[in-house]
């Protein structure tokens, strides 16, 4: 693949994908725009849940066990808050700690959140452009049946538990897309991709930043997304339960009736093929196949047929 690929991306699922994109994509090719709507500060530091997934997905640090994190993980920092009765219910690990303790000392010594993030990645030994959807703050708030939520104290305190009503993003009013995605999507890139990340939480904010939609729409590539749902159903995390209190269908065609007014084709697996006709009378092209990443070769084969199928919906 020559020329730069855009991949708009949020935590787990994302990361995934974009760790396959990395094996097909060369280098600063891969332009990855995250979500930074989860973000938050807790006990004083900066927390990039999303940022963090994709740096240790690409750096080969992230846990394939828990699905989140750093591997080989250890809890001395918990265990001592819990000795102090300080608050538990956000986990932070030995070496997440780390993380979280110098991003929040780069900011203080003002540096963008993208410099910050592409000082951590060079790091790290990460060639792909990992950036944040925008270097000005941008917060997630669930409107649920038990009040407005900040993201986190939703996905994590409350284990996603309350019946979700609706979204906003506080922030976007102001927050402009960060200047390099920007740059990217001006100078011609070869595809646009939107990873199998929650489409209400981890892909919205970033489409809701001010600009966004015309920057993709304006690019002049293909933009394809990926499906979080497969089979009814998503493969972690709350999208379907999201979906069903929205009154949504909880299905391929309910992503594709999200994404109707931007994408030009979207990935669904063999379990949805029946949906695929009804996919393409509202004008988006599909393409079948096993989209369920087991495995690194899983990751790899779902980026490549991903971009040749980008290529296809150029034409």
């Amino acid at each position: 693949m020559s020329g730069a690929v855009v991949t708009l991306s949020g935590g787990v699922g994302g990361a995934k994908l974009v760790l396959g994109m990395s094996y097909v994509v060369a280098g600063r090719e891969l332009v990855v725009a995250c979500n930074t709507g989860d973000d938050f500060t807790h006990l004083g530091l900066r927390v990039c849940p999303d940022i963090d997934s994709v740096l240790y997905a690409l750096s080969g640090l992230s846990d394939q066990t828990r699905g989140w994190g750093r591997k080989d993980e250890s809890w001395t920092f918990m265990s001592a808050m819990k000795d102090l009765q300080g608050p538990e219910w956000f986990n932070v690990g030995d070496g997440d700690l780390a993380m979280h303790v110098l991003r929040t000392d780069m900011l203080a010594q003002n540096k963008t959140m993208a410099e910050v993030t592409g000082n951590l990645a060079l790091r790290m030994g990460i060639e792909a452009d990992i950036l944040p959807m925008s270097d000005d703050p941008v917060a997630t708030i669930v409107h649920t049946d038990a009040g407005d939520l900040a993201f986190q104290h939703y996905f994590v305190r409350e284990q996603c538990g309350p019946r979700v009503a609706g979204f906003s993003f506080d922030g976007t009013e102001n927050a402009k897309p960060q200047s390099q995605i920007v740059d990217t999507l001006q100078s011609d890139p070869e595809a646009i991709i939107i990873a199998p990340s929650n489409p209400y939480v981890s892909v919205d904010p970033i489409l809701q930043l001010k600009g966004m939609k015309a920057a993709l729409k304006n690019a002049g590539a293909p933009i394809v997304a990926v499906s979080p749902i497969i089979g009814g159903k998503a493969i972690k995390g709350p999208a379907a339960k999201m979906m069903q209190e929205l009154g949504k269908d909880v299905s391929v065609l309910g992503i594709a009736a999200h994404y109707q007014d931007l994408i030009d084709g979207l990935v669904i697996d063999v379990q949805d093929a029946e949906l695929a006709p009804q996919i393409r009378e509202m004008g988006i092209k599909t393409h079948l196949m096993q989209t369920i990443m087991t495995d690194l070769s899983g990751r790899i084969e779902l980026a490549k047929a991903t971009l040749n199928f980008a290529q296809e919906c150029r034409t």
